[in-house]
């Protein structure tokens, strides 16, 4: 038998989220349960009417929009938007395989972290599956620009990224992240990173229909070079965290959930060059190959480093 970091997981149970969209201000409950080998993240939308949507595959084709956060296409005019927590928290555990979907239009935001999201997963458990896990192996680097800020995908033999930010705020100011990835590491050091802002682009978003939902339960505030959550920050450099947390959803859009093997840098990046970057690597086939687990070294994300508490179920001993 392979060893059991090379196999595709799922999660062991059923979850559901209710909520509101951080953007929209609307109600929305999300599910996401089980599903089989190869599935990837498939996502639906559940109308007013009780008609679905989807499922369709979470994909870097099929983002819309990146303004503040990433909206995904379902088809038939419909979209779901702030996707990026829930798929940062399903990539970030280790997760391949899951049904997603939304009776709204938005993600719900919950307390503004991937957090409740993991937490779930850790709830619920992982089911090990018979199927060999697989990558997209990064063989050519590519890089997109915007003026100094910088989003870049480069072979390397692991799974890392290589963060920095830097805003015109001395509460912020320049910090830098690197983190190579195992479970037990984003759910002790990314997940519970929340979204921030600052007061003074309140209004003018509101206007332009953004942040209708934020408030101080599931958002950083930042006024002039204070914070103005009565609890302070989570973290000292709570602010690279989250963008890093966005990141690595952005990221798990390549293709369908399949994570990337390689290295991830990133300097005043967001959005928008998240979904470039990856429109530049599979822009040529030279540029990336699929890979099973199996044939690379997988001590980054062994078994043993999933989080206290996270229970593993596996059938793998009833089919070899």
């Amino acid at each position: 038998m392979h060893k059991l970091s090379a196999r595709q997981c799922t999660l062991a149970g059923d979850l559901e989220f209710s909520g509101f969209g951080v953007h929209s201000g609307v109600p929305v409950t999300l599910t996401i349960t089980p599903a089989p080998p190869d599935t990837g993240y498939q996502i639906s939308r559940k109308m007013d009417d009780g008609s679905i949507v989807g499922p369709v595959a979470v994909h870097f084709t099929r983002v819309t929009r990146t303004t503040l956060c990433t909206t995904l296409d379902l088809g038939e005019s419909t979209s779901i938007a702030t996707i990026e927590h829930i798929v940062s928290a399903l990539s970030g555990m280790g997760i391949d395989n899951a049904y997603i979907t939304l009776n709204g239009l938005e993600c719900p935001i919950l307390d503004g972290s991937a957090m409740p999201y993991t937490a779930g997963i850790m709830r619920v458990g992982i089911q090990i599956q018979p199927a060999a896990r697989r990558y997209i192996k990064v063989k050519r680097a590519v890089t997109v620009r915007n003026n100094d800020a910088f989003a870049a995908l480069e072979p390397y033999n692991g799974r890392v990224l290589d963060l920095e930010i830097e805003f015109d705020s001395e509460v912020i100011g320049r910090q830098r992240m690197i983190f190579d990835w195992t479970p037990r590491l984003y759910a002790e050091k990314i997940a519970a990173a929340r979204t921030f802002g600052f007061a003074r682009d309140r209004k003018a978003l509101q206007q332009a229909g953004y942040a209708l939902g934020s408030s101080l339960e599931n958002s950083i505030l930042v006024e002039e070079n204070q914070i103005l959550n009565p609890d302070g920050l989570r973290f000292e450099d709570e602010f690279v965290r989250h963008k890093m947390l966005d990141a690595i959803g952005d990221l798990s859009l390549a293709h369908g959930g399949l994570a990337i093997y390689g290295r991830f840098r990133s300097y005043k990046g967001g959005h928008a060059l998240n979904a470039l970057v990856l429109n530049s690597l599979f822009a040529s086939e030279a540029n990336y190959e699929i890979v099973a687990a199996e044939d690379l070294p997988l001590s980054f994300d062994a078994l043993d480093d999933l989080p206290d508490g996270l229970e593993v179920n596996s059938y793998l001993r009833s089919v070899g």
